[in-house]
């Protein structure tokens, strides 16, 4: 195998961007821009599947410079399919990070080892809740 590192065009970044996990919104994708997020928790699933809310974050991703910007938000996804930007229940919150955390990092690791790209966190991302 070569250690030659790739050069990062749109789609193989969107074909790696794929692979670490059913998160990324390709259809809402454009060169330079991703967006991905996770329904960490379900609010209440005795609820249909599609009148269900979920709990969680997303993440916008922009490449700038050779560095992908890092914006994360959390809140809730509703049954529009909108996410809403909203204080997460303590109850979920353990969930909803451990989900966040692990992909966060995976995320790193992924875009460093295949196109030697780092991940820095924008100024207006939310913590890791």
């Amino acid at each position: 195998m070569s250690d030659t590192i790739k050069k990062p065009t749109h789609y193989r970044l969107v074909s790696v961007m794929r692979a670490i996990g059913p998160y990324l919104r390709e259809s809402q994708c454009e060169e330079g821009a991703y967006l991905f997020d996770c329904l960490s928790v379900c609010v209440d699933d005795k609820k249909s599947p599609e009148k269900r809310e979920f709990w969680g974050w997303w993440l916008e991703l922009n490449l700038q410079d050779d560095v992908f910007q890092a914006r994360y938000r959390t809140g809730l996804y509703d049954v529009t399919g909108d996410w809403q930007e909203k204080s997460i229940p303590k109850k979920v919150v353990e969930d909803v990070n451990r989900t966040q955390v692990a992909f966060h990092d995976k995320l790193v690791e992924t875009l460093k080892s295949q196109f030697a790209l780092e991940v820095q966190m924008h100024e207006e991302s939310v913590e890791f809740v």
